[in-house]
C-alpha cells in the first residue's frame, strides 16, 4: 500500500514562504513603484497597466536618479515606491494611469474586498464571458504567469535557508493507521497487510532501511520480525484487522512507497524527500528551474460552463486548461501509473482542494485504488481551524457523496500542519 502527498501553497506558508496569489498581487505594485522611479520613457506598460506622462511633463535628473517624477517638497528626500506607484495612480495633471485589464481589475478589487486572491478561478470566469475574447484573457493571464515565475523565483531564492521541520517530517512518513481505513475498504487493507506477511526477509529489511537507520533500524526490524514470528498465523486466517492497534509494531505498517505530488513551482517540498528508491516527487504543474513547464489555468472539467466553452469551435478556449496542459509532460501519465499501481491512502498538506483542480483531484479520490483521504488543518491565531473548510472543498471534487463520507478521515484522527 502507497501513500500520495498532495503539497499546496499552504505548506510553503507553514515554512514562512509568502507565496500567496495575494503576496504577489502586493508584489507586483511594488515592483511597478521601482520601474516608476527609475523610468526612462514617458510610456511604461506590461500588458495589463499603463502609465503615460502627459506631454507636457519632462522626464528629470534629481538626487543622482533618473526617473519619472520630480514632485516633491524637498527633491532631495530618498524616494520610496509607494509614494511613486500612489502619485502616478491619483495625480492625472502628472500621468495617465490606466489598468488595461479586466482580469488584474477584478483580483486587485477582490484583494482589496477579502485580502486574498484566487487568480485561476477569476481567469476561467473571464474566459467564459461572452463579452471578451478567449485570445485576449490568454494574454492576460501569460503576462500574469509570467511575472508570478518572476516573484516566486525570487522566494525561492530569499528562502534558501529553509530547513525541514522534524514534526512535519514524521507526520509526512507516519505508518498507516487502520483507523483511517475507509470501511468500505477494509478487504483491501486486510489483503495488503496477508501480503506483508509472506515479505521475505530481505524485502522488510530494504523497507524498513528506507525509513530508519542505526538503532532505530535495529529496533524496528526486531519488532517486526518478532511480532510475525508469533502471529503469522493468526493474521492470515482472521486478518490484522481485529488485532489491537498498540499491539502492531509501527514498522509493520509502513508504505511501500511515497509521491509527493507537488502541486506548487517551488521545490519546498523536495528537502523532505529521504534518500531512497521508495519515495519520488511529481512537480505536477512543472517547477521554477524550467518556467516553460509552469502550469497555470483551470482545472475543472466538471464545471457546467467547461462543456459550453469546449463546445465552442474556438480552440483558445482550451489554451490554459490544465487537463489539456497535462499532456505536453509525462508526468499526468506517470501519476496515473503510481495510482494503477497499488493500493494508496492521500494526505492533504497545504492544498486547498479547491475547484482549479478538480478534474484531477476526481481522479485520485474516487479511484478504486484509494483507500484514504487525510487532511492536515491549519489552526488560526484565535483558534479557529480551517478542516471543515477543507472537507467542503473536497466533497466538490467528488461525485458520489457516500464515498466521500467513507473516504475522509473525520476530524478527531486528524492533525494539524
Amino acid at each position: 500500500m502507497n501513500r500520495i502527498i498532495l503539497i499546496g501553497n499552504g505548506f510553503d506558508k507553514a515554512h514562512g514562504l509568502l507565496t500567496g496569489y495575494d503576496d504577489f498581487i502586493r508584489w507586483y505594485w511594488k515592483e511597478w513603484g521601482r520601474r516608476l522611479l527609475h523610468g526612462m520613457k514617458k510610456v511604461e506598460e506590461d500588458g495589463l497597466v499603463s502609465f503615460r506622462l502627459n506631454k507636457e511633463i519632462n522626464i528629470n535628473y534629481w538626487a543622482g536618479v533618473w526617473g519619472w517624477y520630480y514632485q516633491r517638497q524637498n527633491p532631495l528626500e530618498p524616494w520610496d515606491e509607494n509614494e511613486i506607484l500612489e502619485l502616478a495612480k491619483t495625480n492625472r495633471e502628472l500621468c495617465d494611469y490606466r489598468i488595461t485589464s479586466p482580469f488584474l481589475e477584478e483580483l486587485c478589487k477582490q484583494l482589496e474586498e477579502r485580502n486574498w486572491v484566487d487568480i485561476e478561478n477569476v481567469f476561467f470566469k473571464h474566459l467564459c464571458n461572452e463579452f471578451e475574447k478567449p485570445q485576449k484573457v490568454n494574454a492576460e493571464l501569460a503576462a500574469i504567469r509570467e511575472r508570478l515565475i518572476d516573484y516566486l523565483t525570487e522566494v525561492q531564492k530569499t528562502a534558501s535557508d529553509v530547513g525541514a521541520k522534524n514534526g512535519l517530517r514524521k507526520k509526512m512518513l507516519a505508518p498507516f493507521n487502520k483507523r483511517d481505513i475507509a470501511i468500505s475498504s477494509k478487504d483491501l487493507w486486510v489483503e495488503m497487510l496477508k501480503q506483508r506477511v509472506d515479505y521475505p526477509r530481505n524485502d522488510w529489511e530494504q523497507l524498513i532501511c528506507a525509513y530508519f537507520q542505526g538503532d532505530n533500524y535495529h529496533y524496528t526490524s526486531s519488532e517486526v520480525f518478532n511480532f510475525l514470528s508469533d502471529n503469522s498465523e493468526k493474521i492470515v486466517k482472521e486478518g490484522i484487522w481485529k488485532f489491537e492497534e498498540e499491539d502492531i509494531p509501527q514498522g509493520f505498517l509502513l508504505p511501500d512507497r511515497i509521491l509527493f505530488l507537488n502541486f506548487n513551482y517551488t521545490n519546498t517540498a523536495d528537502q523532505y524527500l529521504p534518500h531512497a528508491d521508495r519515495f519520488s516527487v511529481n512537480h505536477i504543474h512543472g517547477d521554477l528551474a524550467k518556467p516553460e513547464s509552469v502550469v497555470f489555468g483551470y482545472g475543472d472539467e466538471l464545471d457546467e460552463n467547461y462543456k459550453k466553452i469546449s463546445d465552442k469551435n474556438d480552440n483558445a478556449y482550451l489554451d490554459n486548461i490544465k487537463s489539456i496542459k497535462y499532456l505536453e509532460s509525462t508526468k499526468y501519465r506517470d501519476l496515473l501509473a503510481f495510482i494503477e499501481s497499488d493500493t494508496y491512502q492521500v494526505f492533504i498538506m497545504g492544498h486547498s482542494c479547491g475547484n482549479s483542480d478538480r478534474t484531477l483531484l476526481n481522479t485520485l479520490f474516487e479511484h478504486k485504488n484509494c483507500v484514504s483521504i487525510k487532511p492536515f488543518y491549519h489552526v488560526f491565531e484565535d483558534g479557529r481551524d480551517n478542516y471543515m473548510d477543507l472537507v467542503q472543498n473536497i466533497s466538490r471534487n467528488f461525485t458520489d457523496m457516500k464515498l466521500m463520507r467513507d473516504r475522509v478521515v473525520n476530524k478527531t484522527f486528524c492533525e494539524t500542519i
